[in-house]
């Protein structure tokens, strides 16, 4: 039999190792632990929180377009897009699934992207018409971008305008941005107190706070069927906007 040598783990590094794998195994639980609690103090701060026109971003130098998304031209001739603060504010976070590329082809009001939260889902349409330069690659690492920062590292795609006068004349910018969120602010609580009658005994207590004011996240535990309400009378091509009010074509 050939000679073999016999090592004490005790007598070389080996306890160092077992050192640092029982402080892994311990420390690795820790983590997890903390950063759950953080999630849902994160949560539970957010609920607190109310919805009001002063919670919102408004740029002022972008376009906002009834389906709840903007649009920026760059100096280079190319506009981002991407959601609008409070679509974000309403929906609470989403998950993105884009559904075009590079090189694609798009018209206002075709199919932009959906956002998801578990088994209930919003289509996204594109406020302006072009081409499509460039997904955010952002995105791609660190989703929660399109919820925390919509307008500078959140927004979702470059497109090459090709009728961008045409597309955005009937936009809100500015002053005007400011007057149709507080519209679609009090278009939207009256959309809750409608279709949450349908479902609640009392809906006040799910979607308002103390003083009637909308809770922050209003749609995130509410049932898919709200959200396909959501839908269609807030994402749809369907609606319409004239003199800075918006409606459905069938009002």
């Amino acid at each position: 039999m050939d000679a073999f040598s016999y090592n004490n783990i005790f007598d070389t590094k080996g306890i160092e190792y077992l050192v640092i794998i029982a402080f892994l195994v311990l420390l690795i639980p820790f983590w997890i632990f903390l950063n759950k609690r953080a999630k849902n103090r994160m949560k539970l701060d957010q609920s607190f929180k109310g919805l009001t026109l002063n919670t919102l971003q408004i740029p002022q130098g972008l376009f906002f377009s009834r389906f709840h998304t903007w649009t920026y031209l760059e100096r280079s001739g190319v506009a981002k897009v991407g959601l609008d603060d409070l679509l974000v504010h309403i929906t609470g976070e989403v998950k993105l699934t884009r559904g075009l590329e590079a090189g694609d082809k798009i018209k206002k009001g075709d199919f932009l992207a959906e956002i998801a939260q578990n088994d209930k889902s919003l289509r996204i349409y594109s406020p302006i018409s072009g081409e499509v330069v460039e997904m955010n690659p952002l995105l791609d690492k660190n989703p929660d971008l399109m919820n925390s920062d919509p307008y500078l590292k959140g927004w979702i795609y470059k497109i090459r305008p090709t009728s961008w006068v045409t597309d955005t004349q009937s936009y809100f910018l500015a002053e005007d941005a400011s007057m149709w969120a507080r519209q679609e602010l009090a278009r939207f609580k009256d959309f809750l107190s409608e279709s949450m009658a349908k479902i609640s005994a009392d809906p006040t207590s799910v979607v308002l706070q103390d003083g009637g004011e909308l809770r922050d996240q209003p749609l995130s535990d509410l049932p898919k069927e709200i959200w396909s309400e959501f839908q269609d009378d807030f994402l749809s091509k369907k609606m319409l906007c004239k003199e800075k009010r918006c409606f459905r074509k069938d009002e």
